[in-house]
């Protein structure tokens, strides 16, 4: 994909998330700016594959890769349509922005719903609980922090099971800690109830960590799944509180500036 003609302006999407594939697509089809769509995975870069006026990069970006992007070519406008938990890149996203001086836009999920489940503060405060329950454990938050677990839950590789993206990247992270093929889930979503609670009965889950990624990340499935199968659930709370706009908020402003 080219970078559209000179008088189309630029966009550039930091995605890899529904939110992002929903505005690289509905701007891609409006026709009136070249979107570049950042994601740090290939499987990120797949949901925005073949989408017109649309050109996507994978790979994980530094601030300076990410201000080399931005100085690249002139942007009229940065989203970042990042995952909530992902606050490193948002810092960085918000620090090449600053730097290079292009408007920058947070999009953001629904506010962090409240229920009757067990909160953790992070990771390491959700394996601490998790390792003081008995039963096997299901972990849906990624490979990333998947060490915590190892390091914190005794017994890690008999009773946890980990659901990652079907990935080489996420298969040899959960192999080096010591999880075993069976105990390893590689699938990609979205998962209904159903198939939720297929997994839970299957496997024996008796705890079910996920985070609280909303609509979008699946959320509402897990913790009806949760309840029918009587599964005790944590969820780890989201780092921290943002501003920003909602979807249809920043399409608004996108139409009243002329760039859709």
């Amino acid at each position: 994909m080219g970078r559209g003609s000179q008088d189309m302006p630029n966009v550039l999407v930091f995605g890899g998330t529904t939110e992002g594939r929903e505005i690289a697509t509905w701007l891609g089809a409006r026709g009136r700016c070249h979107v570049v769509v950042s994601s740090a995975t290939e499987y990120g870069g797949s949901l925005v594959e073949g989408l017109p006026n649309v050109e996507s990069l994978t790979g994980r970006l530094s601030q300076a890769e990410m201000e080399r992007l931005m100085r690249g070519r002139p942007f009229a406008c940065v989203i970042d349509a990042t995952h909530p938990y992902a606050v490193d890149v948002s810092a960085s996203v918000a620090g090449a922005a600053g730097a290079c001086g292009v408007p920058l836009r947070r999009v953001l999920r629904e506010d962090e719903p409240e229920g009757p489940w067990v909160g953790a503060d992070g990771p390491l405060q959700a394996a601490r609980y998790v390792a003081g329950r008995p039963g096997n454990v299901l972990l849906t938050t990624g490979t990333k922090d998947l060490a915590v677990y190892a390091e914190t839950v005794e017994g890690f590789a008999e009773r946890v099971y980990a659901r990652v993206l079907p990935v080489a990247a996420s298969l040899e992270a959960a192999s080096s800690l010591g999880l075993a093929e069976g105990h390893v889930i590689a699938e990609k979503g979205p998962f209904s109830k159903e198939a939720n609670c297929a997994l839970i009965r299957r496997l024996g889950i008796d705890i079910m960590v996920t985070k609280a990624s909303g609509a979008a990340g699946g959320f509402w499935e897990k913790v009806q799944a949760a309840r029918e199968c009587g599964t005790e659930l944590v969820v780890i709370h989201r780092p921290v509180a943002e501003d920003g706009l909602t979807i249809d908020q920043l399409k608004d402003e996108l139409v009243g500036r002329g760039i859709a």
